[in-house]
């Protein structure tokens, strides 16, 4: 007999040791590190860097590439249960989602959540509207058709954040194109949606001490200083600023300013 053996795998293995993609790319804790690469089939991909590793992810359909069902995601899926169920009951009654359904939907948001936070990262606004809109669904499906009110419930506290992310990726596309009083709209479309939470939970005071407030508010205040400012509102600015500052000459004169500019804008009779 020989002294020497072989598996029929001998000379076919491959080195799964990871350490050589993650060399040069340090994790640093606090920062949302990512990058897009070419995949193995050609295709792009998201890569986010963890402590112990990364997450790759498709950038389009479920992140994963896993198609359950046959459908895009479990969202898909569910969604059209409901439609059918709709067309064959000529109602919603009756259609529930389970406490382990109910899970599943939640797992499968964890990943369009990386996602869309490494499409901000980015820049690529319309993934992170998309994903937002999308992860928006799966609460307001588990919030209506859940057997279990804790499966109704558990994932409204994060209702906030992703109003404020869609918000913020509506916005930032209507501030690339210099639709500036789009981007407006949109953050304030936001805070009336993230105030509407608030008021249906009972808990109207936590508006004003809310994080996600406090960034599209900045942000807003920010869209402002790219606006064109109205002649008559600086004017209107300029004269309280003077009589808070007791300039009353100067005062005097912006009233004059603005008493004649208001007779200008009269139409004509």
């Amino acid at each position: 007999m020989s002294g020497s053996s072989s598996t029929p795998n001998e000379g076919k293995m491959f080195n799964k040791d990871i350490s050589g993609v993650l060399r040069g790319w340090d994790y640093e804790p606090g920062t949302i590190n990512v990058r897009k690469i070419n995949g193995s089939d050609g295709q792009p991909k998201l890569q986010m860097r963890l402590d112990l590793g990364l997450l790759q992810m498709e950038l389009t359909g479920r992140p994963d590439g896993a198609r359950p069902h046959g459908c895009e995601s479990l969202l898909d899926y569910f969604e059209r249960e409901l439609n059918e169920h709709r067309v064959r009951n000529g109602t919603e009654l009756g259609f529930q989602l389970t406490a382990e359904q109910c899970q599943s939907l939640r797992d499968e948001a964890v990943m369009y959540y990386h996602r869309y936070l490494s499409l901000f990262v980015l820049e690529d606004f319309p993934g992170v509207v998309r994903d937002t809109a999308r992860n928006l669904r799966v609460l307001d499906l588990c919030g209506r058709y859940a057997t279990e009110e804790h499966d109704r419930l558990i994932l409204e506290q994060y209702r906030p954040y992703i109003i404020m992310m869609n918000a913020r990726g509506q916005a930032s596309l209507a501030y690339n194109r210099k639709d500036f009083s789009g981007a407006l709209k949109a953050v304030r479309k936001g805070l009336q949606n993230i105030k509407i939470f608030f008021t249906r939970f009972g808990q109207e005071a936590s508006y004003s001490r809310s994080g996600e407030v406090r960034v599209l508010k900045r942000f807003a205040r920010d869209i402002r200083r790219k606006m064109p400012i109205d002649p008559m509102t600086k004017l209107q600015n300029d004269l309280q600023r003077a009589v808070k500052h007791e300039r009353y000459e100067e005062a005097a004169r912006l009233r004059d300013e603005i008493a004649k500019s208001s007779l200008k804008q009269q139409p004509a009779e």
